[in-house]
C-alpha cells in the first residue's frame, strides 16, 4: 500500500512539474518576449487602402504564418471644407481625414511605402503607435516634397493603435490637427475572444475617428481662408495655442456621418466599431445602444470588459467595441460631452434595419393630453 500511494505521490508530482513547465513555456511575459527574423524570407501580400469608415478586406482569424502585409501611404495637401463655409488646408494620408485603417494580424509586418509628392509644400513622416523603435517610424520616414520612403515593422502587440505625422517642434500638433492621422487595427492570430474567452465575430466593421480643428478667426470672429498652405500653418500656430477647438467633427467634416452618409446596420448583426483621437480626451457614447464587450485602449490582449455606456478614449490613443443591435431605428453615435457633440460636430449616424422587440421596449400611450 505505502508503495502504492509512492507511486501515486510521484504520479502526481511529475503532473505538477509538467503543468508548470507547461504553463511557463505558454505564459511568457510581454516583457520577456524576444522575436527572430526580419520579414525578409516571409510571404508578401498587398492591402488595398479604403476610405474611412470602411476598413480593407481582411480575415478575422488568422490564416497560415505571419506576413509581410505591403501598404502604400501617399501624403495629399488639399483644402476641404469642414462646415458649411469654412474650410482648412488638410494634410493626410491618402487624402481622407483620418487617414485609411490598416488592418494585420499580430507577429505580422508592415511593409509601408510613404510618398510625398512634389506638389507638396511640407515635409511628412509618420509615427506608429504599434511600432517599436525609432519613434514609431518617425526617424527614419521624414520625407521632403517629391520623395518617397519605405520601411517595415512588425506587429508584435494586438489591439488598435493611433498612427500620425509627427514631423518635429511645433509641426507635430499642426500636422496632426490639420487631419494627418489614422489608426491600424493588429488583431490576435486566433481572433478576437468575449469575456468568457471564446471566439467572437463581427458582421462589420466601421472606423470612426474624431478630429479637432483650430481654424485661425480674423477681429470680427470669422473664420479665416488661406490661399496657401504655409499661410495656413504660420496662423494656425497661434490659434492652437488657447486649446479651444472651433470645430470637433467625425471623419474629417462636419456631418460627414449623418443623414444619407450614415452608417447602416441590421437587427441581429455585431458590429465593430473602432474609435480614435490622435490629439484630446474624449467619451463616446451610443445612445439606445451599449458597448456589449470594450476593450480599453483597444488592446485585444485583455478581457474585454461588458456593458459601458460611454467608452473613453484618451488622447493618442483608440477604443474597439462590438454591439449586437437589438432594435431598428435611427442610433446615433456621439462624444458624449454633449456640447461638443451638437455645437461643434461630434456626432454621426447608424440607421438599422428590422423588426421592432417589444420585449425590450414598448410605448404603452402616445402623447396625449394630461389626464
Amino acid at each position: 500500500m505505502r508503495l502504492v500511494n509512492n507511486l501515486r505521490l510521484a504520479l502526481l508530482f511529475i503532473f505538477v512539474l509538467s503543468f508548470a513547465a507547461c504553463k511557463n513555456q505558454h505564459s511568457v511575459s510581454v516583457i520577456d518576449e524576444n522575436f527572430e527574423g526580419n520579414g525578409d524570407n516571409l510571404e508578401r501580400v498587398t492591402q488595398e487602402m479604403v476610405a474611412p469608415p470602411f476598413l480593407p478586406k481582411f480575415d478575422q482569424v488568422a490564416v497560415g504564418s505571419p506576413k509581410v502585409v505591403q501598404v502604400t501611404f501617399e501624403v495629399s495637401e488639399k483644402k476641404i471644407e469642414i462646415a458649411h463655409g469654412d474650410s482648412i488646408w488638410a494634410f493626410t494620408f491618402n487624402g481622407t481625414v483620418p487617414g485609411p485603417m490598416i488592418v494585420v494580424h499580430q507577429n505580422d509586418f508592415v511593409e509601408l511605402t510613404l510618398k510625398n509628392p512634389a506638389t507638396n509644400t511640407q515635409m511628412h513622416n509618420i509615427d506608429f503607435h504599434a511600432a517599436t523603435g525609432a519613434m514609431g517610424g518617425g526617424d527614419i520616414t521624414l520625407v521632403n516634397p517629391g520623395q518617397q520612403v519605405k520601411f517595415r515593422f512588425r506587429c508584435t502587440r494586438p489591439g488598435v493603435f493611433v498612427y500620425h505625422c509627427a514631423p518635429g517642434g511645433t509641426m507635430v500638433p499642426i500636422h496632426v490637427t490639420a487631419g494627418m492621422n489614422g489608426a491600424i487595427m493588429v488583431l490576435p492570430r486566433e481572433g478576437l475572444k468575449d469575456e468568457n474567452e471564446k471566439l467572437v465575430k463581427f458582421d462589420r466593421a466601421y472606423y470612426i475617428a474624431e478630429q479637432d480643428y483650430y481654424l485661425p478667426k480674423d477681429k470680427n470672429g470669422k473664420i479665416k481662408n488661406f490661399k496657401t498652405p504655409q499661410e495656413a500653418i504660420q496662423e494656425t500656430g497661434e490659434s492652437i495655442k488657447a486649446l479651444i477647438p472651433t470645430n470637433i467633427v467625425f471623419n474629417g467634416s462636419e456631418g460627414a456621418l449623418l443623414g444619407k452618409n450614415a452608417l447602416t446596420a441590421n437587427v441581429g448583426e455585431k458590429v465593430l466599431f473602432i474609435t480614435s483621437q490622435a490629439n484630446r480626451d474624449t467619451r463616446i457614447h451610443l445612445i439606445g445602444g451599449h458597448a456589449d464587450l470594450y476593450w480599453p485602449g483597444g488592446k485585444f490582449n485583455n478581457k474585454p470588459y461588458t456593458d459601458f455606456e460611454t467608452w473613453p478614449v484618451p488622447a493618442g490613443s483608440a477604443a474597439a467595441v462590438i454591439y449586437k443591435f437589438r432594435q431598428p431605428g435611427t442610433y446615433v453615435l456621439l462624444n458624449h460631452n454633449l456640447i461638443e457633440a451638437f455645437y461643434l460636430g461630434a456626432l454621426a449616424q447608424i440607421k438599422v434595419k428590422g423588426a421592432w422587440d417589444s420585449t425590450l421596449m414598448k410605448q404603452i400611450e402616445k402623447p396625449m393630453p394630461i389626464k
